[in-house]
């Protein structure tokens, strides 16, 4: 009853645009919203930024993992680690740690997002989807190529693979549907449109979105003191190459 209690208690208002709830014995979810906007991804990016602040720094305590989503955090924990006294359960205890740094984070400064620029080679070899989906969507191949690098748009989440960026809202226009048959194998780098988002595949694996282009750009590296390139709240802009620059582009990646 305790819980229930708490949970009816939170959300919605200009002051505290959250809800957390539980997911099991182990995990809760906090959302900030029920439809994607720009205004609930970036103030979700912002606080699993600053959740993870106060994880390392021992303000919040007990959490293994927080795995940002597109409106939503999800916090994994170890009950056992929290103290809850004698009438406290660890959902409470957890969840009054989590909303002490919502709270900062939500009335703090907007933390300018980092802009990533992405070298793309569009089209032929490295978009093998590229004439077709313009003719599907009515525009030229050069159409198509500047609405997609035009304007930065948000890294909205990580997911589907390690460093899988799903990235948007592009223009209205770059609407097409996913494939009707997915392909078993996409290079690693291949940059994939549909239904106004992209996606950028970080390794070969299999996938169902229109192949537009590729990167020579690493999106992970097991390796690396950072492993995936990109965060939830980044900002990409795509910046066309030709085949020559992507070429060398890939050589210098990979000599590093």
């Amino acid at each position: 009853m305790t819980v229930l209690k708490s949970i009816e208690t939170l959300g919605g208002t200009a002051a505290q645009p959250w809800v957390i709830t539980p997911a099991g014995d182990a995990c809760l979810v906090v959302k900030f919203g029920e439809v994607l906007s720009t205004a609930s991804n970036r103030l979700a990016a912002q606080c699993a930024i600053q959740l993870g602040e106060a994880v390392r720094s021992g303000e919040v305590v007990g959490v293994t993992d927080i795995v940002p989503a597109m409106i939503s955090i999800g916090v994994h924990y170890r009950p056992e680690l929290l103290d809850c006294g004698d009438d406290r359960c660890p959902f409470e205890v957890l969840m009054g740690q989590i909303e002490a740094v919502l709270r900062r984070a939500s009335s703090g400064p907007v933390v300018e997002p980092r802009l990533v620029e992405i070298p793309v080679c569009y089209g032929g070899e490295h978009g093998p989807d590229l004439l077709e989906v313009a003719d599907t969507l009515g525009l030229t191949p050069d159409a198509l190529i500047a609405l997609h690098s035009g304007e930065p748009v948000d890294v909205l989440m990580l997911g589907f693979a390690p460093g899988h960026p799903y990235i948007g809202v592009l223009d209205e226009r770059l609407s097409p549907p996913r494939r009707a048959t997915p392909r078993t194998r996409v290079a690693e780098g291949s940059i994939g449109l549909a239904n106004r988002q992209s996606v950028i595949y970080p390794l070969e694996l299999p996938g169902g979105w229109n192949l537009i282009g590729r990167t020579p750009l690493t999106l992970f590296d097991a390796e690396r003191p950072e492993p995936c390139l990109l965060r939830s709240g980044d900002r990409i802009r795509f910046v066309p190459v030709d085949a020559q620059t992507f070429d060398a582009l890939e050589r210098q990646e990979r000599a590093s």
